[in-house]
């Protein structure tokens, strides 16, 4: 009986795993307000990169896209969803080594995608208004002034690659399982 439940129970939890893995990813809207970066680099040469220039500050800009990317558009269903700080030099190596950035941060679904977002407020970064004779403070797009630069980076990956990997997991846990069960019975065992 013990065992029947106990693997009725990792049955359920990988069919659920299973559902969020399969479940539609989130749209991942323009920044509002804002405007969309036409600059080489922030279009169409690298796949998965995009950028804007905004008015908005760094909480308001990752508090936006967190609050659509933790949806999935399938009936609203809410997705694990991690936020992760990195240091803005990891931008350079992930996304461009062009880029200037002032924070950098990811927002993960486990085994499914992440979204980092790398901003850069020139007017908040010290070492380059240190380092700078003439520093800008703010970009001028036709006619209109902005004071930050957001760029995302979405990362995604394959709904068969996440299925086995998510088998894969689930076949380990199964034969951990049996073989501490084993293990913890092994002294018991009558002769």
């Amino acid at each position: 009986m013990k065992k029947t439940k106990c693997n009725f129970f990792l049955l359920l939890f990988y069919f659920l795993g299973l559902f969020y893995l399969v479940l539609p990813e989130p749209v991942i809207p323009n920044l509002e307000p804002g405007f969309k970066s036409t600059e080489p680099g922030d279009t169409i040469q690298i796949p998965g990169v995009w950028a804007y220039y905004t008015n908005l500050s760094r909480e308001e800009s990752i508090n936006f896209f967190e609050k659509r990317f933790k949806k999935s558009p399938f009936l609203g269903i809410p997705l694990i969803t991690y936020k992760l700080n990195h240091p803005p030099e990891y931008a350079r190596e992930t996304i461009k080594d062009t880029l200037f950035s002032n924070f950098y941060e990811e927002l993960v679904h486990p085994l499914r995608e992440s979204l980092f977002i790398s901003g850069w407020i020139p007017s908040e970064d010290e070492v380059y208004l240190k380092d700078k004779k003439d520093p800008i403070t703010d970009f001028v797009i036709e006619g209109e002034h902005y004071n930050a630069k957001i760029t995302l980076f979405h990362v995604q990956s394959s709904v068969f690659s996440r299925i086995l990997v998510w088998t894969g997991i689930n076949a380990l846990i199964f034969l951990l399982i049996n073989e501490a069960l084993k293990i913890f019975k092994l002294p018991w065992k009558k002769k």
